[in-house]
């Protein structure tokens, strides 16, 4: 099939929710991908920042060939190895105890805001604006984009949202029945934005003041996106509880919320639980994600050419004054313009490059940690001819 017929039948029985990209992508090696038309492109977008070791790495392709002989899905009535191995790996790879295993980011946050209202027997998340933490009533409601949530109202009740960067804004709005604050590490959806300086040191002081807690999500900044293996080392901050999937499983949906063990003895039995979470295939490929990430050093990789592309970005930001602003940290990263880009995406996709928009006017970098300077470079001069033409 081509393009246009998978197109076409999507249109058909497929329900209409997705602003996808008018190509079909088949099959890919690394960074590179090919559409159902045999076009090649580089992918500076890596599936929403997910695949870090990008495609058909070949000790993914061995992991799940090899557990997929053994056991794929047992359910949670059981214990398995490969849950227990990877979780006492991310014991000693995180400043955290105990892990849940789910299926993706929102879950995650959703078992986050559970456990957080368990521990405390307080209900109130404070967030904030600009942020995004998921699809289900409860994320949608803590993500603080009104676009996201305004089809679905009612919404759960309990969620208060401040200004992104306003420690103060945060110290005022605690009250005698808040539980958490659920926070970004840098918020991604609302166009890289990367907190002030101090900022989540200031939210960390004033939650151990309040005797609150704080949830720091890092489903699009862990395992190395930002240049360090958790965003939380970056900042310097200790939460109490991190979300966790997108780059964990490399391509395979599995999330997580990690905590210590005081924060995590809230839960007892029948408090939560997952049909499908930290299965036997799905924790084999993490526990191989991260073993690759360490062994071929990806978390250095991330932070060597993040900062070699982001040079290069502020070379273009010397060159043309339509851009405002570059920032991010690793391979993180976006550039904001004082116009909207969404036309650039598709022109850059044209030239044969995956990147998006956040926003109207952000455009968006989240290739694989494997990228390399020379792809870079093939990237930039790209971006550089699509800038050329404003």
């Amino acid at each position: 099939m081509n393009n246009k017929e998978i197109i076409d039948l999507d249109s058909k029985h497929i329900m209409q929710t997705y602003g996808r990209q008018p190509i079909a992508l088949t099959h890919g090696k690394r960074a590179v991908v090919w559409d159902a038309d045999g076009k090649e492109y580089l992918d500076f977008f890596a599936g929403i920042a997910v695949n870090a070791l990008g495609q058909s790495h070949p000790k993914l392709i061995e992991t799940i060939k090899k557990q997929a002989e053994k056991l794929i899905h047992v359910s949670n009535v059981y214990f398995t190895e490969e849950q227990v191995k990877l979780a006492k790996k991310l014991s000693e790879i995180t400043i955290f105890d105990k892990v849940f295993f789910a299926n993706s980011g929102a879950e995650a946050n959703e078992g986050a805001i559970k456990l957080a209202r368990k521990y405390t027997g307080r209900g109130e998340i404070i967030s904030t604006n600009n942020s995004f933490h998921g699809r289900t009533l409860a994320t949608v409601t803590a993500t603080g984009q009104e676009k996201y949530k305004k089809p679905f109202k009612p919404l759960p009740a309990g969620f208060k949202h401040v200004d992104f960067g306003d420690s103060k804004a945060i110290a005022n709005a605690i009250t005698n029945d808040t539980a958490a604050v659920l926070i970004e590490a840098i918020q991604g959806e609302g166009g890289v934005i990367v907190p002030p300086e101090n900022y989540l040191k200031e939210v960390e002081a004033i939650c151990r003041e309040n005797n609150v807690l704080l949830i720091l999500d890092e489903v699009q900044t862990g395992f190395g996106r930002t240049g360090e293996m958790f965003a939380y080392e970056l900042f310097a901050v200790k939460p109490d509880i991190i979300t966790i999937a997108k780059v964990f499983g490399g391509g395979y949906p599995i999330g997580g919320f990690l905590a210590t063990d005081e924060v995590a003895s809230a839960f007892d039995f029948g408090d939560h639980g997952s049909t499908f979470g930290g299965n036997p295939l799905g924790c084999a490929v993490a526990m191989t994600v991260i073993e690759t990430l360490i062994s071929e050093k990806l978390v250095e990789n991330s932070k060597t050419v993040g900062n070699y592309l982001k040079d290069k970005f502020k070379l273009l930001k010397e060159k043309y004054d339509f851009i405002k602003d570059v920032r991010g940290y690793g391979l993180f990263l976006a550039i904001e313009l004082n116009q909207e880009c969404d036309y650039m995406v598709d022109k850059m996709r044209e030239k044969g490059f995956l990147i998006n928009a956040t926003g109207k006017n952000s455009l968006r970098f989240a290739p694989p940690l494997i990228i390399t300077k020379e792809q870079v470079d093939k990237m930039v001069i790209a971006l550089n001819e699509v800038f050329s033409e404003v």
